[in-house]
């Protein structure tokens, strides 16, 4: 409002400068003949108390009405920080919601690299076994309780070779 007036504050003011604009209609002392003024001229002082009683209880009306209103913004005030804060909250409950499925969406990416990997895994326990000799054929417990021993025999006659240095079995 102009002036930094609250509505209840204008409205109280309008009010009372209406009261105090009628002119005060005094009683006028009697004639010479003790004769008073006709009611229809001036209203009796009574009514003129009453009308200032009432627009006296119209103003603590309006007094109790301003600070409703004023705890009522500061209410407002308080819920909408509140709301401010939940706003900033799903906003970042969204972006972790997004960020989420991105990666839930992205499988495809780590299914390639998953067969990459499980590609060099293979590629890597072949390179372990290259030194490794694999002899089929040869009967299940033939070999005894030592089995390097009886490679050492069995090889050099399987392969009619001598070995130079010895066989070294690990």
């Amino acid at each position: 409002m102009p002036g930094g007036k609250s509505s209840g504050e204008h409205a109280r003011n309008f009010l009372f400068s209406e009261a105090l604009a009628q002119p005060k209609v005094m009683a006028t002392q009697g004639t010479s003949s003790g004769s008073a003024s006709s009611p229809a001229t001036s209203p009796p002082l009574e009514a003129k108390d009453r009308i200032l009683q009432e627009i006296a209880a119209v103003g603590h009306r309006l007094e109790t009405m301003d600070a409703r209103i004023s705890d009522l913004t500061i209410a407002f005030s308080s819920i909408w920080a509140d709301i401010a804060g939940f706003r900033k909250t799903v906003h970042n409950l969204d972006q972790r919601l997004t960020s989420m499925e991105e990666h839930v969406a992205a499988p495809a990416g780590q299914e390639a690299e998953l067969r990459s990997l499980r590609t060099k895994v293979t590629d890597l326990e072949d390179r372990s076994r290259r030194d490794n000799i694999c002899l089929f054929g040869i009967p299940e417990h033939k070999e005894g309780s030592d089995i390097k021993s009886f490679l050492k025999t069995l090889l050099p006659e399987l392969t009619r070779l001598e070995y130079s240095p010895p066989l070294e079995l690990q």
